[in-house]
Order: C-alpha cells, then sequence, then structure tokens
C-alpha cells in the first residue's frame, strides 16, 4: 500500500514528513507531495516555484510532477527537491500553489485517485498549521493554509500531523500543547537513519531541531534570526495526530481559503492581508531587494579561526542554550552555501566531540 503524505510548508519539511512516514508506516512506500517554495538562501527568487521553473519533470498525473533526481531548476531559480529526490526513500511531486485552492485540490484528488489511498496526512514541521492567525510571532501561515483549504476542498479523507510541536519557532510549543490534544507519537532514533545524511548540506533547522529530538538531545539551541534558543523538550520528538476539520475550524485562514475558493496564489494572499494582517510573499519580495547581490563568503580558515571568539559571545547571550544550529553557526561566521558545508564537515572532523548530530554542541 502506498502511502500519500502532504509537507505543508515547503522548505525542509519534506524531511520531516520523511521522518514521520517512518514512525507512522515504516517501511511502506510513499509519495510525498511539496512546494518548492524555500528560504532564499535556497532560491533567490521569492515565492515558490512551479513546473515550468524545472527541467527533468515527469508526469505523476494530468495535473502532478514528479521531481527526480534528474530534475533541476531553471537559474536564477534554486531548489532542494531534485537532491532530496535522490536522497530520501520516497517519491517527490510538486505542489503548484499558483492556481490556488482549487488547483492545489485538483492535485491532491488526483494523487489520491491514482494510488487509490484511503487517508491523507498533512505534514507540519512546527505547528504554525495550527495557529488561529493572530499570534503575535506568526510568520509563514500561508503554505499550510493553503493546503488544509486544498484537502477540505477535495473532500478526501484527511488528518493532520504536527511534529515537533514549537520547533519552527514560531507558536510556542506550550500554547500547542494546551490546545492538540493527547493522540500522539514519538519520534526514535531510528526514524531518523533513513534522513540524517541529508543535514550535511540541507539548511533546514526546524527538521534538523526534529531530528535532534528524536535522537534524545534535549536543551535550548539557538538557531537563525531569533532572540532566543529554541529549547527541545520530550514533547518536541512527538507527532501530535489532529483531524483536518479541527484544524480547519482552529485556522482562519485556512478556512476563509476554502470558503472563499480562491483560485489563484494573489488571491490568497490577498487573503492573507485580510486575517493576517501580513504577507510572507511581500516579505520575502523585501528581504530579497536587501539581499547584497554577489556578496562573497568568507574563507573557511577565516571562520574557524574566528570561531571560538563567536561561541564566547554567544553563550555569554545565550547561557542556557546547550547547542546552536549548523546554519546559525555558518552565517553567524559569515558563510552559507558551499562554504557553509565546508564548514560544517571541517568541525565535524576537527571537534568531534562537539557534534552532536546533526546539532553542534557549546
Amino acid at each position: 500500500m502506498t502511502r500519500l503524505l502532504v509537507a505543508a510548508g515547503g522548505g525542509g519539511d519534506v524531511i520531516g514528513t520523511t521522518l514521520v512516514h517512518h514512525a507512522l508506516h515504516g517501511e511502506e512506500p510513499a509519495v510525498v507531495l511539496s512546494y518548492s517554495w524555500e528560504r532564499l538562501v535556497v532560491d533567490p527568487i521569492p515565492g515558490p516555484r512551479r513546473e515550468r521553473d524545472f527541467t527533468g519533470v515527469r508526469p505523476l498525473t494530468p495535473q502532478v510532477s514528479r521531481i527526480t533526481s534528474g530534475s533541476a531548476t531553471v537559474a536564477p531559480a534554486g531548489s532542494t527537491l531534485p537532491r532530496l529526490a535522490g536522497e530520501l526513500p520516497v517519491t517527490l511531486a510538486l505542489l503548484n500553489p499558483y492556481g490556488g485552492v482549487t488547483h492545489l485540490a485538483r492535485q491532491i484528488t488526483e494523487t489520491v485517485e491514482k494510488y487509490a489511498v484511503e487517508q491523507v496526512e498533512v505534514v507540519d514541521v512546527g505547528g504554525d498549521v495550527f495557529a488561529r492567525g493572530d499570534e503575535a510571532t506568526l510568520l509563514s501561515p500561508l503554505p499550510d493554509a493553503l493546503v488544509i483549504a486544498a484537502c477540505a476542498t477535495a473532500g478526501v479523507p484527511a488528518s493532520v500531523c504536527v511534529a515537533g510541536p514549537g520547533l519552527d519557532g514560531e507558536i510556542p510549543e506550550p500554547d500547542l500543547l494546551a490546545a492538540m490534544g493527547t493522540d500522539h507519537v514519538t519520534l526514535t532514533e531510528a526514524d531518523t537513519r533513513g534522513v540524517e545524511h541529508v543535514f550535511h548540506w540541507h539548511p533546514s533547522e526546524a527538521s534538523a531541531l526534529l531530528a535532534a529530538a528524536a535522537r534524545g538531545l534535549r536543551g535550548g539551541c539557538v538557531v537563525r534570526d531569533t532572540g532566543k534558543p529554541v529549547v527541545l523538550s520530550d514533547a518536541s520528538a512527538r507527532v501530535y495526530r489532529i483531524p483536518l476539520d479541527r484544524v480547519l475550524a482552529r485556522n482562519r485562514l485556512a478556512h476563509a481559503l476554502w470558503s472563499r475558493g480562491s483560485d489563484t496564489l494573489e488571491d490568497a494572499e490577498k487573503t492573507s492581508w485580510d486575517i493576517c494582517g501580513f504577507s510572507e510573499l511581500q516579505r520575502e519580495r523585501d528581504r530579497s531587494l536587501r539581499v547584497e547581490e554577489g556578496a562573497p563568503d568568507g574563507s573557511v580558515d577565516e571562520a574557524v579561526r574566528g570561531l571560538d571568539p563567536w561561541l564566547e559571545q554567544l553563550r555569554a547571550a545565550n547561557p542556557q542554550a546547550r547547542y546552536v544550529t549548523f546554519r546559525c553557526l555558518a552565517e553567524g561566521l559569515g558563510l552559507s552555501g558551499a562554504a557553509a558545508g565546508s564548514l560544517r564537515t571541517r568541525l565535524i572532523e576537527e571537534r568531534p566531540r562537539q557534534y552532536c548530530a546533526p546539532l553542534f554542541s557549546l
């Protein structure tokens, strides 16, 4: 039996979704539908990518394209999906949100029919899919809300899996735990074995934290762009299962998208302005304008020399933290892309006692 999962948030959610699939279904074959909607460090073009932004895609259904290891983005776009397709034990297919809820629902319906799926599992790492929409810390509700609205529109049996509540730094863990109920499973180290190698190059922080929690790491971890560490707790290794209708009733943006039946991404963005008062698409556009064009990375040697003073400052600012993500570490030392990967490899080799896969110990 083939399972169908939807990685609700794009970015690194494919990795977390693969982790969750193993915990729930072991080695059963799986299709994972995902956006190619990545941070600017991966894709310099704001917003999600669609089929025409790739070469080498294959038809999965009339409206759904499969991403393979032979796929590639058309420059200057970027995506981690082709490499993930070659390294993860699942079939990856592309969600295209430019047709709004209507087109996403058609894509989900076609995939359900192709594989005779009895239940769709929507996976979100962190839990912003279960946000109301008015939380001050909410940053990226639109991708998740579109998936929830599309599943409701498609009328397919579906449940929502919140993995690692609070790990994306958007909705605090206590707020989520108070509302999600008690139906959960706990990830283990064995569930991480199919994905652990991916963190040697993939910049995802939320999925890295999920894997770390599954491996038993506990305590604060400093991540990029936040003023305080994300805390790895026992709940961080859990996957909470919530009926789709409960999520639709709580997530005001998803409910509005479903009731309005938006058929373009532009309409969905307008709904986000109406319900949440902001659009992460506009934030991405604004941020892309501030990125320094052609700014060179520093050297890995310079980063290694500057590591201990930087760590000392980090410890002083975050005395309760025990770990830092490699992405935060690399960007804090002025590296990204291939240089960040080289730094990671070097630190694992030279400071193995500080390597607490997939994090770096303080």
